[in-house]
């Protein structure tokens, strides 16, 4: 892809805003990518960037059972387990494996061998209902299934049945075989490489077709601007490998030539994870929003837990999949001010962050998602007049580069209505950049209250509420009102032994904001509902508060 000089004069050094055609361009330097005629697979990538960072310190560790594979196995483990795979169950290019997992330390070397044979990497949320599974498996068209003995009832007989992950059956496919030496397959950028689902909180889910082109350009931005460590890092991964974020980095931090500490589902609480930390040594900590506010509330032990143990070797927690709260942000600074906190922005169909924090330096810039990654455009175009938006004024974001998916799997009119002609996809969200090029992410679209014409964006409030003391964790979502039209209502957690009441904290959010953004009403709940890149499930809330008032 084409990179575009910020030589050029109407491209603002400091922004990347071109004020000729009124878009946002990456300040990160340029990457490199084989031409799409040239034969090259995201295993190829992989092993290539292993070899180059090849270390004997690094290894792929299963936090619970403490079982350590070295990285200079990887190359070999995958290259037997894809050719048993092709010599027992005949997998070819282009059929669809379904996986249905907690995370393991089986994972990445699983993704890594279907991959290297072309066949499409499906995973799904373990917790995923029949019904749910079913609908995916109707999208997808899955051959074969792997899972584990909790899940295996869930999916139905296919053509080439099902390997359970935690079985003798599958740690015999990783064992040599005389027979099955690995056959390489022609594999190109274009092809597909895995079909991910799109988390549905607006919507029922759909199936996401990234390429291997999409991903090997996801990891190759965080590769060019990585800085060079004198030990290799250790990170502990606490976000699903089924889940795109997940997905990336778990491949990513071995290319990287990194330990990857590997913690399941059933063992993802705080303090589990501060104590792998510790153990392990961790230098970074990949996460979902809620375990941040969890570091920074005393809420069920959160902020105790944290202490309790030696950080001292964790340098950044990476986090993404959801916003974090300003006030969560600053909390965390004045309680772990030698560890940064990465932000990126990102979808299931950008392949991940599109925009991140890289460093220290940008992990000051508070509230921020960070800047572009390299060969990628932007544009912020008002909503109402379609117009593209300069640096600090908000509007929906598109976005344009080698990381925007394929499609949707067998819904044309979904992906017309998501991509445009030209390769712009639009993300839904509003957000602006600053002067410098950082990206801020403001609210859904679909999710800004209009109270009486205003729009209210339920961010905004829930920032707000999470900056009382007595409040744990909330959502806001709006309600039907027959004069405004809609009203913001407010789910809140208090914090354990707190008695604050709906005046309080009603009162509380009216003296911040201007008169139409106060919350009008407050429902008290055990937790929020989220999914597992900790985004609200504000569907879910809707429901929820239909009933209530429905008792009223």
């Amino acid at each position: 892809m084409a990179t575009i000089s910020l030589k050029n004069s109407t491209i603002d050094p400091k922004s990347g805003f071109c004020s000729t055609t009124r878009t946002f361009h990456s300040l990160r330097p340029p990457i490199s990518l084989p031409p799409l005629t040239t034969p090259f697979s995201l295993p190829d990538y992989f092993l290539t960037l292993l070899h180059h960072h090849s270390t004997t310190a690094s290894s792929l560790i299963d936090a619970t059972t403490r079982r350590r594979i070295p990285l200079s196995h990887l190359p070999h483990l995958i290259r037997t387990l894809a050719a048993n795979l092709r010599r027992k169950f005949n997998l070819l290019k282009n059929d669809v494996a379904l996986i249905l997992c907690p995370n393991s330390v089986h994972i990445p070397i699983l993704y890594l061998a279907l991959l290297s044979l072309g066949v499409i990497v499906s995973p799904s949320n373990p917790l995923s209902s029949i019904s749910e599974i079913s609908h995916q498996i109707h999208i997808s068209g899955p051959v074969i299934a792997f899972a584990t003995s909790e899940n295996a009832a869930k999916i139905p007989a296919l053509r080439l049945g099902m390997i359970l992950i935690d079985s003798p059956q599958f740690e015999s496919l990783l064992l040599p075989c005389i027979s099955g030496e690995f056959v390489q397959v022609e594999i190109f950028q274009d092809d597909t490489a895995a079909i991910l689902y799109s988390s549905g909180t607006t919507g029922r889910f759909k199936g996401v077709e990234l390429t291997h082109r999409n991903l090997i350009a996801a990891i190759a931005g965080v590769h060019v601007i990585r800085a060079v460590w004198m030990s290799p890092a250790v990170t502990l991964c606490a976000v699903p490998f089924f889940h795109v974020y997940g997905f990336v980095l778990c491949i990513r931090e071995l290319a990287f030539g990194g330990s990857l500490v590997v913690i399941s589902a059933e063992r993802r609480s705080l303090e589990l994870m501060m104590e792998a930390v510790e153990e392990f040594r961790v230098t970074h900590l990949a996460v979902a929003p809620p375990v941040v506010v969890a570091m920074v509330k005393h809420h069920g032990g959160g902020a105790v837990a944290a202490e309790m143990y030696d950080l001292g070797s964790l340098e950044a927690v990476l986090c993404g999949g959801a916003p974090v709260a300003n006030s969560v942000i600053e909390s965390f600074k004045q309680r772990f001010n030698n560890i940064s906190l990465l932000q990126a922005y990102g979808l299931t169909e950008t392949t991940a962050g599109i925009t991140r924090s890289i460093g220290q330096s940008e992990s000051r810039v508070t509230g921020s998602n960070g800047r572009l990654m390299s060969n990628c455009q932007a544009k912020i175009v008002d909503p109402v007049t379609a117009h593209n938006m300069p640096p600090l004024k908000p509007g929906e974001l598109w976005i344009k580069g080698p990381m925007i998916m394929k499609g949707y799997v067998g819904d044309n009119e979904a992906t017309a209505a998501m991509l445009d002609s030209e390769g712009w996809l639009r993300t839904g969200d509003i957000c602006y950049f600053d002067s410098a090029g950082f990206l801020f992410y403001v609210d859904r679209m679909k999710e800004l209250i209009k109270y009486k014409g205003y729009q209210v964006a339920p961010s905004e409030l829930e920032d707000l509420l999470l900056s009382h003391p007595d409040i744990a964790d909330a959502a806001v979502i709006p309600y039907p009102d027959e004069d405004a039209g809609q009203i913001p209502v407010a789910f809140v957690v208090r914090q354990q032994g707190s008695t604050v009441d709906d005046l309080d904290i009603m009162e509380f959010v009216a003296k911040q904001v201007a008169p139409y953004k106060k919350i009008r009403r407050v429902f008290y709940v055990d937790s929020v509902p989220k999914n597992a890149p900790g985004k609200v499930l504000r569907k879910e809330l809707i429901k929820l508060a239909s009933g209530f008032t429905s008792k009223l």
